[in-house]
């Protein structure tokens, strides 16, 4: 009987449908594993398909496909550790999400996720089938007990592998970024390290697939819940972790504590991962944003310049008669701070030949939101343009308040693929400037230092539509609204309950009228980095058309 086992974590990005590609990878830390002389490389979820798939799991030829290339990747680990990685499994008319183990090249177990997770922003509860709690597995001599992702939330399937003789608790996951995530998990995790009594190793899947960003930071846990290993945040890592027999069980032993950072950075770090990722994976190198000389498109390009260099980022102002010297000023300075390019591109003649177009219709009536919007939709147009002309994804620059209150032109300023700062409110918007000013990071491609002007921090929010306009002719208080949103988004709190909290009854009758009938445009934005628990998409659905509103 063996007293030591050693374990290599794979804490790696799958790229969803890059079925050789994610082969290659899981084939490349299979031999650092074998390297460091490991008896297992454990990789994470869904690794062979990259995760979440959502309905592309359901097409039985992608799913054939899969489960040829786990096979072979299998069979070609001979000579060297075991390897456990995930993958779909069909039997007959039953679709499992499944966590495949191979020994010397022949299949050695293959255990199946039994609790499948529907909240939120899950929904594999109408992908697979539940399978039944598997057992534990043997590796070198050690009982190993997988269970997947969601099946550690909850004490039955560890219990019953503790029950069943395992020894060591492998956990793989596919646990997508929310702030303040690590923490939740912990606490799940230790729960489960006290009722079994067994050390644990999760590993988590690393990098951005649409709106979910995976953030890593696996970690083990020895008996009584003391962390022993834990991984950097969003960035791929293998480590090996050594296991010794004692009179009290298997311990695993001291390994790397990479430091875990405060909720900005953490934030911030996702944000940027998710737009690296997005242009990554759909073939993109650079992009291309309007440049108001405004705090948020400031913010937009700053991410861009750190993600991808900002010699990839073209910034391009589209001035008005109603745009600021201060506006172009700041725009400017921004622009070079970043060392991003900046073009300008006027709107007048475009706008007042639309106008003139529109004349005879127009006739009689007043000069309103209408007009406005024709500056914004004319800026899209040119933006687009931009954006095929040089194969430039165009990024839009709507935070989340703006975004829940329809503060924003649908095929205007919304026109874009992608939104870095999608979930992210208003007054954290202002923070993250003030954080990004104050702190450089080696995974920031950017340069270091006040690369925001102050100035475009300090100033009061304007669209620049019509003369001397500012944000709080049409909101209350960025303060006031994101408190509200916070109340009515994340926490689904009644008019009443906010009344209560001190805000004016018609600010929050108000507020949720807009956030309701704004919900058509949500649905045509484009999709943003998941960084809290209510993002807009797939944590928060609701009707396009809904008539009822709450009542105070």
């Amino acid at each position: 009987m063996s007293d030591r086992f050693r374990l290599t974590i794979g804490q790696l990005n799958a790229t969803v449908g890059d079925l050789p590609g994610n082969a290659a990878k899981a084939r490349k830390a299979w031999e650092a594993a074998k390297e460091a002389g490991a008896d297992m490389l454990a990789l994470p979820e869904m690794f062979i398909t990259g995760y979440q798939t959502q309905d592309l799991v359901l097409k039985p030829a992608f799913t054939r496909d899969a489960l040829a290339q786990v096979m072979a990747f299998g069979q070609s680990c001979k000579d060297g550790p075991a390897v456990g990685i995930g993958a779909p499994w069909r039997d007959g008319d039953k679709l499992y999400n499944a966590y495949f183990v191979f020994n010397e090249g022949k299949l050695v177990a293959r255990v199946l996720k039994h609790h499948l997770p529907y909240k939120q922003l899950f929904d594999e509860l109408r992908l697979f089938d539940s399978g039944a709690i598997s057992g534990p597995y043997p590796v070198a001599g050690v009982r190993i007990g997988s269970p997947i992702c969601e099946d550690s939330w909850y004490p039955d399937v560890a219990e019953t592998l503790a029950e069943t003789g395992a020894e060591i608790l492998v956990v793989p996951n596919g646990s997508p970024y929310h702030r303040s995530k690590l923490d939740l998990r912990m606490g799940h995790m230790v729960g489960r390290v006290v009722e079994t009594g067994l050390p644990l190793v999760y590993v988590n899947m690393v990098g951005g697939q649409d709106d979910q960003i995976y953030d890593g930071a696996s970690f083990v846990l020895n008996p009584g819940g003391k962390k022993v290993l834990q991984l950097p945040p969003f960035e791929e890592a293998i480590a090996t972790v050594d296991f010794i027999r004692s009179d009290e069980g298997w311990l695993a032993q001291p390994g790397m504590m990479a430091p875990q950072p405060d909720e900005w950075e953490q934030d911030y770090h996702a944000m940027m991962l998710g737009l690296r990722e997005y242009l990554r994976k759909s073939g993109f190198s650079k992009v291309v944003l309007g440049m108001s000389g405004g705090i948020d498109s400031a913010l937009v390009a700053t991410i861009a310049a750190d993600a991808m260099g900002p010699e990839n980022v073209r910034c391009v102002m589209l001035p008005s008669e109603y745009t600021s010297q201060a506006s172009l000023d700041d725009a400017a300075d921004c622009a070079k701070r970043l060392g991003a390019r900046l073009d300008t591109v006027r709107i007048d003649g475009a706008r007042d030949a639309v106008e003139g177009a529109l004349a005879h219709l127009m006739e009689g009536t007043k000069p309103d939101t209408t007009e406005e919007n024709i500056q914004s939709r004319l800026r899209g147009v040119m933006l687009m343009a931009i954006s095929n002309k040089f194969g430039e994804m165009l990024l839009t620059t709507g935070n989340k308040s703006e975004v829940a209150v329809g503060y924003a032109t649908i095929y205007g300023d919304m026109a874009g693929g992608y939104n870095p700062i999608k979930d992210l409110y208003k007054t954290r918007v202002f923070e993250t400037c003030r954080w990004r000013n104050r702190n450089h990071r080696d995974w920031m491609l950017g340069r270091p230092g006040e690369v925001i002007p102050p100035q475009i921090i300090s100033k009061p929010p304007s669209a620049e539509l019509r003369p001397d306009q500012k944000d709080s002719d049409s909101l209350p208080s960025y303060d006031v609204l994101d408190a509200i949103l916070e109340g009515l988004v994340e926490k689904d709190l009644s008019l009443a309950d906010l009344v209560a909290q001190g805000f004016a009854e018609e600010t929050v009758k108000q507020v949720e009228k807009l956030l309701y009938i704004s919900e058509w445009k949500r649905y045509q934005a484009a999709p943003g980095p998941r960084i809290s628990t209510k993002a807009f998409w797939l944590d928060r659905r609701y009707p396009l058309v809904n008539r009822w509103r709450d009542s105070l």
